[in-house]
Protein backbone atom coordinates (compact mmCIF):
# COMPACT_ATOMS: atom_id res chain seq x y z
CA UNK A 1 0.00 0.00 0.00
CA UNK A 2 1.35 3.31 -0.47
CA UNK A 3 0.93 5.88 1.96
CA UNK A 4 -1.18 8.62 1.26
CA UNK A 5 -2.49 12.23 3.45
CA UNK A 6 -5.85 12.54 2.40
CA UNK A 7 -7.34 16.08 3.30
CA UNK A 8 -11.08 15.26 5.08
CA UNK A 9 -13.79 18.32 4.78
CA UNK A 10 -16.12 15.27 6.95
CA UNK A 11 -17.20 11.98 7.98
CA UNK A 12 -19.67 11.13 5.58
CA UNK A 13 -17.50 12.80 2.50
CA UNK A 14 -14.57 10.45 3.66
CA UNK A 15 -16.26 7.10 2.89
CA UNK A 16 -16.04 6.42 -0.48
CA UNK A 17 -13.03 8.35 -1.19
CA UNK A 18 -11.38 6.14 1.38
CA UNK A 19 -12.51 2.62 -0.18
CA UNK A 20 -11.49 3.92 -3.96
CA UNK A 21 -8.28 5.70 -3.12
CA UNK A 22 -7.83 1.61 -1.01
CA UNK A 23 -8.80 -0.07 -3.68
CA UNK A 24 -6.23 1.84 -5.87
CA UNK A 25 -3.77 0.68 -3.50
CA UNK A 26 -3.09 3.78 -1.41
CA UNK A 27 -3.16 3.68 2.41
CA UNK A 28 -4.94 7.00 3.70
CA UNK A 29 -3.92 9.05 6.99
CA UNK A 30 -6.43 11.70 6.95
CA UNK A 31 -5.59 15.56 7.30
CA UNK A 32 -7.97 17.21 9.87
CA UNK A 33 -7.81 21.04 8.26
CA UNK A 34 -11.16 23.48 8.21
CA UNK A 35 -11.10 26.81 9.75
CA UNK A 36 -13.86 28.04 7.26
CA UNK A 37 -16.39 25.36 9.31
CA UNK A 38 -18.79 28.10 11.54
CA UNK A 39 -19.77 28.02 13.86
CA UNK A 40 -17.40 26.60 15.94
CA UNK A 41 -20.05 24.14 17.87
CA UNK A 42 -20.50 23.27 14.33
CA UNK A 43 -16.51 22.22 13.14
CA UNK A 44 -16.15 20.57 16.71
CA UNK A 45 -19.25 17.84 15.73
CA UNK A 46 -17.66 17.53 12.59
CA UNK A 47 -14.53 16.90 13.44
CA UNK A 48 -15.71 14.41 16.41
CA UNK A 49 -18.25 12.70 13.84
CA UNK A 50 -14.71 11.93 11.91
CA UNK A 51 -12.67 11.16 14.28
CA UNK A 52 -15.44 8.59 15.33
CA UNK A 53 -15.59 6.99 12.04
CA UNK A 54 -11.66 6.48 11.71
CA UNK A 55 -11.19 5.30 15.01
CA UNK A 56 -13.82 2.76 14.80
CA UNK A 57 -14.86 2.01 11.39
CA UNK A 58 -12.14 2.61 9.36
CA UNK A 59 -9.36 2.08 11.13
CA UNK A 60 -6.94 5.04 9.99
CA UNK A 61 -4.94 7.95 11.66
CA UNK A 62 -6.10 11.13 11.93
CA UNK A 63 -3.65 14.49 11.62
CA UNK A 64 -5.91 17.46 13.14
CA UNK A 65 -3.37 20.31 11.64
CA UNK A 66 -3.89 23.99 12.03
CA UNK A 67 -7.20 25.56 11.03
CA UNK A 68 -6.21 29.45 11.53
CA UNK A 69 -9.37 30.90 11.40
CA UNK A 70 -8.12 34.62 11.44
CA UNK A 71 -6.44 33.65 8.14
CA UNK A 72 -9.61 32.10 6.65
CA UNK A 73 -11.49 35.40 7.74
CA UNK A 74 -8.64 37.46 5.73
CA UNK A 75 -8.51 35.17 2.93
CA UNK A 76 -11.69 34.11 2.24
CA UNK A 77 -14.38 36.09 3.94
CA UNK A 78 -13.64 39.25 2.10
CA UNK A 79 -14.94 37.45 -1.00
CA UNK A 80 -18.78 36.78 0.74
CA UNK A 81 -21.50 35.97 -1.54
CA UNK A 82 -18.89 35.90 -4.15
CA UNK A 83 -18.67 31.99 -4.30
CA UNK A 84 -16.04 31.21 -7.23
CA UNK A 85 -13.76 33.42 -5.23
CA UNK A 86 -14.64 32.54 -2.11
CA UNK A 87 -14.21 28.81 -2.53
CA UNK A 88 -10.78 29.26 -4.83
CA UNK A 89 -9.30 31.02 -1.51
CA UNK A 90 -10.60 28.52 1.00
CA UNK A 91 -9.74 25.48 -0.65
CA UNK A 92 -6.16 27.35 -1.18
CA UNK A 93 -5.78 27.79 2.69
CA UNK A 94 -7.16 24.36 3.74
CA UNK A 95 -5.13 22.44 1.28
CA UNK A 96 -1.87 24.56 1.44
CA UNK A 97 -1.99 23.63 5.48
CA UNK A 98 -2.66 19.90 4.29
CA UNK A 99 0.52 19.74 1.67
CA UNK A 100 2.67 21.58 4.30
CA UNK A 101 1.89 18.83 6.81
CA UNK A 102 2.41 16.05 4.05
CA UNK A 103 5.74 17.49 3.23
CA UNK A 104 6.55 17.52 6.89
CA UNK A 105 5.04 14.19 7.84
CA UNK A 106 7.01 12.41 4.71
CA UNK A 107 4.26 11.61 2.27
CA UNK A 108 4.11 12.01 -1.70
CA UNK A 109 0.95 11.41 -2.48
CA UNK A 110 -1.88 14.20 -1.53
CA UNK A 111 -5.80 14.14 -2.25
CA UNK A 112 -9.39 15.56 -0.79
CA UNK A 113 -12.66 14.54 0.05
CA UNK A 114 -13.61 17.48 -1.17
CA UNK A 115 -13.91 15.81 -4.68
CA UNK A 116 -16.76 13.79 -3.75
CA UNK A 117 -19.68 16.35 -3.08
CA UNK A 118 -21.79 17.24 -6.08
CA UNK A 119 -21.92 20.80 -4.12
CA UNK A 120 -18.38 21.29 -4.56
CA UNK A 121 -16.72 23.40 -7.17
CA UNK A 122 -14.62 20.53 -8.44
CA UNK A 123 -12.22 21.96 -11.34
CA UNK A 124 -11.36 25.21 -8.74
CA UNK A 125 -10.54 22.52 -6.28
CA UNK A 126 -8.92 20.43 -8.40
CA UNK A 127 -6.48 23.26 -9.78
CA UNK A 128 -5.97 24.16 -6.09
CA UNK A 129 -4.46 20.82 -5.27
CA UNK A 130 -2.52 20.44 -8.09
CA UNK A 131 -1.09 24.01 -7.96
CA UNK A 132 -0.37 23.65 -3.87
CA UNK A 133 1.25 20.07 -4.28
CA UNK A 134 3.78 21.27 -6.92
CA UNK A 135 4.68 24.16 -4.56
CA UNK A 136 5.80 21.04 -1.60
CA UNK A 137 7.02 18.62 -3.82
CA UNK A 138 4.34 16.23 -3.70
CA UNK A 139 2.27 13.96 -6.16
CA UNK A 140 -1.74 15.54 -6.26
CA UNK A 141 -4.20 12.39 -6.45
CA UNK A 142 -6.90 14.17 -8.24
CA UNK A 143 -10.12 11.91 -8.66
CA UNK A 144 -13.67 12.68 -9.31
CA UNK A 145 -14.94 11.47 -6.75
CA UNK A 146 -18.72 12.92 -7.75
CA UNK A 147 -20.37 9.89 -8.76
CA UNK A 148 -19.90 7.81 -5.61
CA UNK A 149 -21.84 10.88 -3.28
CA UNK A 150 -25.33 8.85 -3.53
CA UNK A 151 -23.75 5.92 -2.09
CA UNK A 152 -21.66 8.10 0.38
CA UNK A 153 -25.26 9.19 1.16
CA UNK A 154 -26.83 5.97 1.95
CA UNK A 155 -23.67 4.57 3.70
CA UNK A 156 -23.54 7.84 5.99
CA UNK A 157 -27.35 7.39 6.66
CA UNK A 158 -26.92 3.64 7.50
CA UNK A 159 -24.08 4.95 9.92
CA UNK A 160 -26.25 7.18 11.47
CA UNK A 161 -23.57 9.87 11.12
CA UNK A 162 -24.44 13.46 11.10
CA UNK A 163 -24.87 14.68 8.18
CA UNK A 164 -24.63 18.76 7.29
CA UNK A 165 -26.71 20.66 5.16
CA UNK A 166 -23.99 23.48 4.15
CA UNK A 167 -20.52 23.27 3.51
CA UNK A 168 -19.17 24.92 6.39
CA UNK A 169 -18.35 28.45 6.36
CA UNK A 170 -21.72 31.46 7.12
CA UNK A 171 -22.05 32.25 3.52
CA UNK A 172 -22.62 28.86 2.34
CA UNK A 173 -24.74 28.40 5.30
CA UNK A 174 -26.65 31.45 3.76
CA UNK A 175 -27.05 30.72 0.52
CA UNK A 176 -27.81 26.64 1.32
CA UNK A 177 -31.21 28.10 3.26
CA UNK A 178 -31.61 30.32 -0.21
CA UNK A 179 -31.49 27.33 -1.45
CA UNK A 180 -33.53 24.96 0.38
CA UNK A 181 -36.51 27.85 0.76
CA UNK A 182 -36.39 28.24 -3.56
CA UNK A 183 -36.73 24.38 -3.69
CA UNK A 184 -39.92 24.44 -1.09
CA UNK A 185 -41.31 27.44 -3.20
CA UNK A 186 -41.28 25.48 -6.24
CA UNK A 187 -42.69 22.50 -4.94
CA UNK A 188 -45.63 24.26 -3.25
CA UNK A 189 -46.31 26.13 -6.62
CA UNK A 190 -46.43 22.41 -8.81
CA UNK A 191 -48.20 21.23 -5.91
CA UNK A 192 -50.71 24.20 -6.80
CA UNK A 193 -50.62 23.77 -10.38
CA UNK A 194 -51.96 20.45 -10.01
CA UNK A 195 -54.66 21.12 -8.19
CA UNK A 196 -55.65 23.54 -10.37
CA UNK A 197 -55.47 21.19 -13.29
Amino acid sequence: MTPLLLHACCGPCSLEPVRALMDEGYEPTICWTNPNIAPVEEHDKRLGVLLDWAERVAHLPVIIAGDDRAAWEREAAPYGFDRADRCRACYALRLEEACRVAAEQGFEYISTTLAVSPYQLFETCSEELVRLAGKYGLTPVVRDFRPLYPEATRESRELGMYRQNYCGCRFSAAEAQVERQIARDARKAAKAMGHVG
